[in-house]
């Protein structure tokens, strides 16, 4: 292989991980941040070993990702760039590259309960890439439940109880989020008069606007009991309280933004969005002050 042709493959291994999704994986901290532990020196290394193992771990599943949908993508008039549609890596060595990112993963040091959860991701996360992305309804709740995983796992790895309204609020807002891509890529893709993913030929507007405020209501009750919870646990509990008005206010942001159509990439709606950006400060420093003080 010529050296041009070698460097091309080795750019495009590192596009093909997606290094900016990689903020999904702060999950991981959720638990350590709601304890108040996450600055303790112990816990912090075991958060941030556990922010590498997903951060591995999800770069191996867009690899098998985006070799099942190579040839969808390069119909795509922005996702025809990715590596392996517009043909810069060959399928195998995206395949050879997952494999590789997959075992670092689940060799990351942690508990034994951590690394099974890591493996849990890995098979659930390429059994939809696989087989079940095509499969309505089951497939908004594997996305979903990639992201529960990563919280849970975040707890698993620091030691940390995990609240079950802590966990009802990670579960539906991954749903919430989750269902909100899906109705923008649907919107996006009537606005253009043809659907790419053939899972949303599947979903009404109103289903998935429906399952939208379903979910965003689940998570809105559940973050109130919880951060009520949190608060009746440390002194500055009035704070935990007070995180509930841009917690709420950044759902219905994060909603609206859907409903228009700018949530196809979650992670870019985030950086682009100042006012969802704003409020998502204001909920972080609430509540890091409810937890900390």
């Amino acid at each position: 292989m010529p050296p041009a042709r070698v460097t091309g493959v080795i750019r495009g291994g590192v596009r093909l991980m997606r290094p900016r999704q990689w903020i999904k994986n702060v999950l991981v901290g959720a638990a350590p941040l709601a304890a108040g532990t996450i600055l303790h020196g112990t816990t912090a290394v075991r958060t941030l070993l556990a922010l590498v193992a997903f951060c591995l771990a999800s770069s191996a599943t867009y690899c098998v990702n985006d070799v099942m949908d190579r040839e969808a993508d390069a119909q795509h008039p922005t996702k025809r760039g990715r590596p392996v549609a517009s043909g810069a890596v060959p399928p195998w060595a995206a395949l050879a590259l997952a494999a590789v990112l997959a075992v670092a993963a689940v060799a990351v040091t942690g508990p034994p309960a951590f690394r099974l959860v890591v493996l849990g991701y890995l098979v659930l996360t390429v059994s939809y890439s696989v087989w079940l992305k095509h499969r309505p309804v089951l497939e908004l709740g594997l996305v979903s439940g990639g992201f529960l995983l990563r919280a849970v796992g975040g707890g698993l790895a620091t030691g940390l109880p995990l609240s079950q309204w802590f966990l009802i609020v990670t579960a539906f807002g991954s749903l919430f989020m989750v269902a909100g891509k899906r109705l923008s890529e649907l919107i996006a893709a009537q606005h253009a008069s043809a659907v790419v993913r053939r899972s949303l030929t599947y979903y009404p507007l109103s289903y998935l606007r429906m399952v939208l405020g379903i979910s965003a209501g689940v998570t809105i009750t559940g973050y109130c009991l919880w951060a009520f919870e949190v608060g009746a646990g440390h002194r500055g509990g009035t704070w935990s309280a007070i995180s509930v008005a841009p917690f709420v206010l950044a759902v219905m942001r994060y909603g609206l933004d859907s409903d228009l159509g700018r949530v196809e990439e979650p992670e870019q709606v985030v950086r682009r969005d100042g006012t969802l950006q704003v409020l998502g400060l204001a909920w972080l420093a609430t509540f890091s002050l409810g937890v900390l003080l």
